[in-house]
């Protein structure tokens, strides 16, 4: 019982790993189109899945079972447009989509910090705390 414990803690943590690997290229490509200021469509998000799970490192890092488990299943079917990518829907993701999606969401939320901390400095200068 010991020995099958350590072998499914060991391919837990190779998963965790290859999903930070995975991650960590997701938001390096996904970075790329948002400091240009794209906008996450369905057919960008499927070229950054064509593109993370091609990555040569990544295949040369994970054997090919682990490589499996990131493939989006057959069964998932998503549009391949130019339209805005809406999971409102939806509740499952394949984690290439959801790792390119939390990018996008963190740009965001660092994009309105940074804006809401250039009003809160303006306002600081002028005076008015309120900003009114």
């Amino acid at each position: 019982m010991n020995n099958l414990n350590n072998e499914q803690d060991l391919a837990a943590l190779r998963f965790k790993s290859a999903a930070r690997d995975l991650e960590h290229i997701v938001r390096h490509i996904a970075a790329r189109y948002i400091v240009q200021q794209v906008p996450l469509t369905w057919r960008l998000l499927h070229a950054i899945e064509a593109e993370a799970l091609a990555d040569l490192g990544f295949a040369s890092r994970h054997d090919p079972f682990m490589l499996g488990l990131f493939q989006r299943p057959g069964d998932f079917q998503f549009p391949e447009t130019d339209d805005a990518v809406d999971f409102s829907r939806s509740n499952a993701l394949p984690a290439v989509f959801a790792f390119a999606v939390a990018a996008y969401d963190d740009a965001e939320k660092a994009k309105a910090g940074a804006t809401k901390r250039r009003i809160g400095d303006r306002d600081h200068a002028t005076g008015r705390a309120w900003g009114g």
